[in-house]
This record gives C-alpha cells, structure tokens and sequence, in this order.
C-alpha cells in the first residue's frame, strides 16, 4: 500500500469535505481516505499496482474541487545512458507525493509534479543525490548563461579526457598497427615493450578512464546498472589479462597482450561522448536565442526624469520611455505617441506593427521608427518572452508517448547484455574455439563495449527538443512532448470562425429601417441597448455609433441570451437585438423583415433584428473580413489530407457564405458556446483525430476535450491555457506549420529509434559470434550516439512558413 497526501482546494463546508471522502472511497484500488476541511487535506491509501496518484487527483477535480501541486525543474549531472535516465526517473516515481517525474537524458534535466502537502523540493534532491546524481535549481534569470557555462565546462572536461586519452593510446594504436602489418622490425621498439604498453594503458584506464569506474559504482549502488558498467567491465577484462600476461605469461605459457583494445575503446567512447557533448549543446539554441533577446536596461522616468536602470530594476506601473531602434524592455501599454514595432522575433511576423496609445506592446522586440513611453504591465517572470521560455523549457524537457518503449527496453538493456556477453565467453571457451580463454575474452569484451544504450536513450528527446525550439521559432508554442506527438495524427481539425478564420473585428455594413424611424435613430437606439456587451459584434455596432459622433442613451436590465441576442431596457422600453429566433420566440412578426435579411446572410454578413416594445423597427447587419491567409492555410491542410470543418454560433446562411469564401465543405452552424465540446466529442466518437483551432473563452471547453487543441495568440489567456499548442502570429498558417512540423518530428524520431535498435539487434549477434574486434566495437558503439543526435540536428533544416 502506498500513501499520498493532497491539499484540497474549494471545499467550503463538511458536505463537501465527505463528498471527496465518499468519492474516493468508492475509487477502485483505493483502500482508504480521510479528508480533514479544516486543513484542506486528503489523506489516501492505496494499491499502486491498481490505481495511479494521477487518477486519484483527476477524480478530485472531477466533482468540481481543486488540488494544489507544484512543479520543480533541476538539472542533474553525471547521467550517462538512457539506464541512469530510467532509474531517475523509476527512482523519483516511487516517492510518496510525486505525481510524475519525467527525466530527459538529452537535456539533462527532471521535471517533477509533486504534492506539497507530502513532499518538498528539498527531498527530491536529496534522493536525486541518493541514486548517485547532483541535482541543480534551474534559475529563470540567468538560466540561458548558466546552461551556456555549464556546457561549456562540460565538453571542456570531455575534451580534456579525450585529449589525455589519445596522446597516451597513440603508441598502444602503432603497436596495433604493427602486429596488423607484421612489421617486426619495429618490434624491437622501447614503447611496445609490454611493460612500456602496462604504464601507457594504466594512465588510460584510471585517469580519463576512471569516469567510467566512478559512475558504474554509482549506478550499481543505485540498484541498476548502465552505459559505464558495460564500458568498465569490458575494458577491465581486456588489461587485468594483460596486465597478467605481462607479469606472470611467462611462467602460464601466454605472450599476447591487448592493452591497445581496452585503451582505445576508452578513447573512442570518449570522443563519441565529446562529440555528443558538442550535439546536444546544440540542441538547446532556441533557448538561448529567446533568451537573448531580452533587453539589458531601461529607460525609466522617475522623479520626472528619465534614468537608465538594469531590467530587473523595473516594476509594474513604471513609465518607460523607448526610442527609434532600441529593444522594448518589458510588456505594457502604450501612453504616450506612436510607432512601428518589429514583433518578427516572437511572432515570426516580419510586417512591423503599428502601435498607438492604448495598444500593448511585448517586451524583446524592436521599436523602429517613433519615440514613445508606456506604461509596464508586466515585468520579470510574468512577461510574454519569460512564458515563452518557460513553455519551451518544460516541453523539451517533456516526454513523448513514443519514448515508453525505450525506457522499458532501457531499463533491462544492460542486465540482458551483461548476461549476453557470459554466454558468449562461455561459449567460445568451451565450444567455439575450445580451450582459448583469450578468444573467449576478446569476444567476451566486443559485446560489452558494441551494447551501448545511448543511443535509443537519446533517440526521442534530442527530437523533441529540436522540434519544440524550431517551432518557438516561428511562434509555435508547444506545451509538451505529448502534444508534438499527438499532431501527426490529426486527420480532422475544427476551426472556430470569429477570430480564428476571420479578423474578429467585424464592422457595421448596413442599416435597414421599417416603419418611420430613421436609420441613424435606429443606429442610436442598437448602439445604446449593445454598449453594456462585450460582444465583438455590439462592439462592431457602437463602433459605428461612435464615429458618427450620436450621443447614446441610457441603458437599464441588460441580459445576454448566449447565442441568441440581448435583451436590454432603454429609455424605459424594452429592446430586443438579435436572431430570428429569439424574435419570434417573443412572438414578434418580422415578416417584412426576413427576405431582407436573408439577403445580406447570403453575402456573409450577419443580420441582427432589432425591435422596441414587441414591434420591429429594422436590422442592423455586420460583417467580419477575413484574415489574408485564412484560405490558404485551409486549401494547404486539406492538401495534407485532412478535413476541415467550420464551427461557428452564426446561422446557417451567414455560416455557409463565409466557408464558401475560404473554401470549407464542412460547417457546424448555430452551434452555442456551451455546445462546442460536444460536437468536438461527437467527431471524435467517429474515430477521428481532432484538432481544434479557437481564440476565445467559450472555445476552451472544444479545446481542452480536442486531440490537440490550438489556441490563437491573439485571443484570450484563458484559451491559450486550456490549449495544447499556442500559435503567437494569430494565423491559420501555424496549424499548418504544428502538423508539419509533428509529422517531420516523428519520422525523425522513428529513424532514431529504427537506428537505435537496428544497430543493437544487428552488433550485439555479430560481436557474439566472434567478427567484430572490441576496437571497432568501441567505434560503433560512438559513432551510433553521435549519429542520433546529428539525425535529430536534421529537423532545424525543416521548412515552414
């Protein structure tokens, strides 16, 4: 039985309190549960073979109570293989109060979700530590510089390893070359004297090569074994033998020794993980790009004068002052003048902006052509450039689903091989070639060094990390591995009209009156009964009032009817503004009305019926353009082979001119906010793959229920959280780019792991059976790491638009 202790959020009396009792009690491999209302805390034992920590926590949340985690990313050092990635991870999931732990081998990082009810970050380092690791807090400020250094000081050493290596291997390598060659006239030669080759081979094996020593102890001490193991058991076997026949061969009857194989598998390995060191160092550059786009100072004006201060310096409600050419240093809003703004570095967008007062501008992008001040809104941790950084980081540091099967392959890769590598010594000692121990050794040797499983450890991260940067590079936002993975699937993807294919801006077209009233009287009577609603529609409309400078009346009762209109009292007489429907439902006659308005439906715009006191007094129309590249992002996924659909709460004529516009077949009309899930769910029920693509708060329910939900930049922050993958430029395009993207990932990906496994399956047999020399085994065994990352480095060349 395990223990897992949550702190629970919104429970406001005892019934609630019981409620999660009785709920979980109820949960299938739940033993027991006691909830305390004073505290907020539930208490819960259970089977972990039949239930997850995760599972109990989403049926909190499913009978509308919260629970309160944290999320911890550390850096970890000293990991080797995709064996010590795995017993990290393993390790940190076996701890009560740890949700998930997900270890990237790649970026040498965790990132742990964990209760802190039961558990502080202090304890996860401290049993990082315990399995033979060094953990390291991630800071925001400075991460990219110190992620920078501690590469640096990490291919510095790997270098320095290699370097020492080689230079003492290089005789040992021409005393191979000699006895390849038979050319012994040079044998006579001081440095191949076995005694000469005993010290050039001992300052291999315990100075760069006890790296190897140090971490096989600390992973066989952490209860596994990895990459090093195989490494020092292979090359420790190779020079205790000719240590042996160097001292006592005389007197056992054997001459040849084979300092040379253990000495340069050990160089080899460790310019295969210089080579890795420098790779992987690369896979990390969208970081540090976004990272350095930051702004050093800022001009601030304080005590009425402008002074110049270090970024960090700067608080929300600071008045900034941004000239021609500098870098704006943080989020705000603009007070004072105008400019054009380069947003190119973290929309992609390469058109500058224009910006007024009242506009918001992003903090790292580039002021081109006014001088302008403005007020900060959001500093440090909390701009859109820090949020940016700190999606990119936790995704590249997530794990793709696709990646289960080389932890599970990984974590009994080595054992397997170890008992490989017995077998095969046992069976050329005695069968093979009978009675040849050295035979057997080398052989014995060739397996252990060519079973390397680095690479299918490196396999799926080093993709996903390439993937996820190369998309923050174009404004993709991708919130995790999983989410990657998941976009190459889609075969559906459902689009949200207003904002997401159109500008979500609509404006006023037309004014159609009946009976007496005149068309700026009725303008002024819908632009006062919609002024109280935040409907881009009745802003469309006010709008319209507005620039024609007509004083609005008063309003009274105002009441949205989602989907339908407003209903609203003005000047003491009620007013209806709306569909058809909620007309008719009043039993109003519009009759003089509909074909009107059934015309301007037909040209795409949208007919609001408006009447006073039960009578209808005329429509006011509005239509919403739509964005340049919509029809071209649409003809390029159905191009992909992937249907389009249009969700939309317009009717169905209106619906339909605007899908015909953009070239979509497919169009769910009427369809109320609280409705969108439930059609997303409904295609989903067919089998299919959906994605959806919306801006605002009625699309987060359609977003968080979708295979993969996009959420465009431009729109709310509550869409942009309940979507999977953000699309900063605000343009259809980017669904275009994710799914390429996705697609071009996971073939990468699978190339990998082909590789990965292709290269085990095929090296580890063919060492077994005697053809393939330690030497060239250690070769292979570098060269497969290498090639995975650079395969993985491939994915940067991807284009998109």
């Amino acid at each position: 039985m395990s223990n897992l202790t949550l702190k629970v959020t919104g429970m406001s009396c005892a019934a609630c309190s019981a409620r999660v009792e009785r709920v979980l009690a109820k949960m299938d491999g739940v033993h027991s549960a006691q909830v305390n209302l004073a505290l907020e805390k539930a208490v819960v034992e259970y089977d972990e073979s039949a239930v997850k920590p995760g599972e109990i926590i989403e049926k909190i949340k499913s009978i509308g109570f919260g629970v309160q985690l944290n999320k911890i990313q550390l850096t970890i050092t000293g990991m080797s293989c995709a064996a010590c990635s795995a017993r990290v991870e393993r390790g940190l999931n076996k701890m009560p109060g740890v949700i998930n732990a997900a270890v990237n081998l790649a970026l040498e990082k965790a990132m742990v979700e964990y209760s802190p009810a039961q558990l502080e970050a202090a304890d996860i380092k401290r049993k990082i530590s315990q399995l033979g690791y060094k953990p390291g807090d991630i800071d925001d400020g400075e991460g990219a510089d110190r992620e920078k250094t501690r590469r640096q000081q990490e291919i510095k050493r790997q270098r320095l390893y290699f370097i020492t290596a080689a230079v003492f291997s290089a005789p040992l390598f021409l005393y191979m070359l000699v006895m390849v060659f038979r050319l012994h006239g040079l044998m006579p030669l001081v440095i191949f004297h076995p005694k000469a080759q005993f010290v050039f081979a001992s300052v291999v094996q315990f100075i760069p090569g006890w790296y190897f020593y140090r971490d096989a102890y600390k992973s066989i001490k952490g209860g596994s074994a990895n990459m090093s193991v195989l490494v020092a058991l292979g090359t420790s076997a190779a020079y205790l033998y000719s240590v042996v026949v160097t001292f006592f061969g005389s007197r056992l009857g054997i001459h040849e020794v084979y300092y040379e194989s253990a000495a340069i598998i050990i160089t080899l390995v460790l310019l295969g993980k210089m080579l890795e060191s420098q790779a992987k160092g690369r896979t990390s550059e969208a970081i540090r790009k976004l990272m350095g786009l930051k702004a050093k100072t800022a001009r601030v004006i304080r005590d009425g004068r402008e002074q110049e201060v270090p970024i960090d310096e700067v608080v929300v409600g600071d008045i900034l002052v941004v000239r021609p050419g500098e870098k704006i240093p943080v989020d705000g809003v603009v007070e004072e003048g105008h400019s054009t703004v380069d947003e190119s570095m973290l929309t992609g967008e390469s058109v500058p902006v224009d910006k007024s007062v009242g506009d918001e501008v992003i903090g790292a992008t580039i002021n081109k052509l006014g001088t302008f001040k403005y007020k900060a809104t959001k500093v440090g941790r909390d701009t859109a450039l820090a949020q940016i950084i700190k999606i990119v980081e936790e995704a590249q540091g997530s794990k793709a689903p696709v990646q289960r099967m080389a932890d599970v392959i990984s974590a009994y890769f080595v054992p397997t091989v170890v008992g490989i590598a017995v077998l095969t010594f046992f069976g050329w000692y005695f069968f093979g070639d009978a009675g040849n121990f050295t035979r057997a050794l080398i052989n014995f040797t060739a397996v252990l060094v060519i079973a390397c499983p680095c690479a299918l450890g490196l396999a799926t991260p080093t993709s996903i990390m390439v993937g996820t940067g190369k998309g923050a590079e174009y404004g993709i936002l991708i919130k995790g591995g999983e989410h990657l993975e998941n976009a190459h699937r889609l075969d559906t993807v459902v689009l949200d009209k207003t904002g997401t294919i159109t500008r979500g801006e609509p404006s006023l077209t037309d004014i159609i009156t009946a009976g007496s009233i005149s068309a700026q009287e009725l303008l002024r009577l819908a632009a006062s009964a919609e002024s109280p609603s935040e409907h881009p529609l009745a802003r469309a409309v006010v709008r319209a009032a507005e620039e024609q400078n007509i004083q609005l009346y008063d309003t009274a009762h105002f009441r949205a009817i989602p989907g339908h209109g407003i209903s609203v009292q003005v000047q003491n007489k009620k007013v209806l503004i709306g569909t058809e429907k909620l007309l008719t439902e009043q039993g109003i006659d519009i009759t003089e009305l509909v074909e009107q308005a059934l015309d301007l439906e037909n040209q795409g715009k949208t007919a609001m019926y408006v009447a006073v006191e039960n009578q209808p007094l005329g429509i006011v129309a509005v239509s919403d353009t739509v964005k340049e590249n919509s029809r071209e992002a649409i003809q390029k996924l159905q191009d992909m082979n992937i249907e389009v659909w249009m969700i939309t709460g317009d009717n169905r004529r209106t619906a339909e001119a605007i899908a015909k516009e953009v070239g979509i077949n497919n169009v769910m009309a009427g369809v109320l906010p609280d409705q969108k899930a439930e059609k997303i769910k409904q295609l989903k029920e067919q089998g299919k793959h959906v994605g959806m693509v919306g801006d605002g708060i009625n699309d987060a329910p359609a977003l968080a229920t979708a295979d993969v939900g996009f959420a465009i930049g431009t729109g709310t922050d509550v869409a942009m959280e309940a979507a999977d993958i953000t699309l900063i430029r605000g343009d259809l395009m980017g669904v275009v780019n994710s799914i390429k993207l996705s697609r071009a990932t996971m073939r990468n990906i699978k190339q990998n792991l082909f590789w990965a496994l292709v290269y085990n399956t095929v090296g580890i047999p063919v060492a077994a059976l005697g053809f393939l020399s330690p030497i060239l085994a250690g070769a292979a065994m570098a060269f497969s790491s290498v090639s995975v990352v650079s395969n993985a480095l491939r994915l940067r060349k991807v284009k998109l638009q």
